[in-house]
C-alpha cells in the first residue's frame, strides 16, 4: 500500500490555558525539592510552573523596596533568565519561595545601592532600603473589623523597626515559616526570626496599650 507523499501528518495543537492548567495539576503536589531538581534537569513545565506560582508574589515583595515598578519588573526577568542559563549545575533549592525572594532582595538593594551610590551589606540592608509601606490590605491589619482599630494597628506597625516590620509581613503576609524568613532575611540562624517576630510583637502589644490608653 502506497502513501501519498503530499498527506501530511499534523499534531493537535494544544491550547495554552489547558497546557497551564495541565503544568499546574502535575507540580502543585510536589515538594519544592522536587519542582527544583526537575527544573535543573532542563524540564520546561517544571520552570513555567515555578515562574506563574511566584512572579506575581515576587512583585508584590518588590514593591516593599522601591515604587519603581521597571525596575522590579527587571530585577525579576533576569532571575528566571538566570536561573534558565545556570541549569544542570543549579544548588538544591528546599524553598523555592524563599530563595527567590532572597535573589530578589539582593538583586533590588544592588540597583537602587548604584542609584544612591551607597554600599550596604545584607545585615543593614533592612535599616537602609526596607522602607516598609503597610497597607490596609495587610492580612495582619485585616483580622481587626474595626477602622478605628485598624488605623492603630497601622501606625504601631510604621513605629517598629524596617527588619520588624519586614519580618512580621513575611510571616503574616507572606505565609513563611521562620525557616524561610531567616533565608530571605540572611540570618544565621533560625532562632533568629523568631526572636526578632517575638520583639517585634512584643513591641507591637505595648505601643497598642499605649495608644488605646491616650
Amino acid at each position: 500500500m502506497s502513501t501519498n507523499p503530499k498527506i501530511k501528518t499534523t499534531l493537535p495543537v494544544i491550547p495554552l490555558p489547558y497546557r497551564h492548567a495541565v503544568t499546574m495539576e502535575i507540580f502543585k503536589e510536589k515538594p519544592d525539592l522536587e519542582i527544583w531538581k526537575a527544573f535543573d534537569e532542563g524540564d520546561e513545565m517544571a520552570f513555567n510552573y515555578i515562574y506563574r506560582v511566584h512572579a506575581t508574589n515576587l512583585f508584590r515583595f518588590g514593591g516593599q523596596f522601591t515604587q519603581d515598578q521597571g525596575l522590579v519588573q527587571d530585577c525579576i526577568q533576569n532571575i528566571f533568565i538566570g536561573l534558565r542559563k545556570k541549569r544542570g549545575s543549579l544548588s538544591e533549592v528546599k524553598s523555592i519561595k524563599s530563595y527567590l525572594y532572597k535573589c530578589l532582595q539582593r538583586d533590588l538593594i544592588r540597583e537602587i545601592g548604584k542609584r544612591k551610590d551607597t554600599k550596604v551589606g545584607s545585615d543593614t540592608l533592612g535599616e537602609v532600603f526596607f522602607e516598609i509601606e503597610v497597607s490596609f490590605e495587610t492580612k495582619l491589619i485585616q483580622q481587626e473589623r474595626e477602622s478605628e482599630q485598624q488605623v492603630k494597628i497601622k501606625q504601631a506597625l510604621g513605629q517598629l523597626t524596617s527588619r520588624q516590620r519586614q519580618a512580621i509581613l513575611l510571616l503574616y503576609e507572606e505565609g513563611m515559616s521562620y525557616r524561610e524568613i531567616a533565608e530571605v532575611m540572611e540570618l544565621s540562624e533560625v532562632k533568629s526570626a523568631r526572636k526578632i517576630i517575638y520583639r517585634a510583637m512584643e513591641s507591637l502589644k505595648a505601643l497598642l496599650i499605649k495608644k488605646r490608653e491616650s
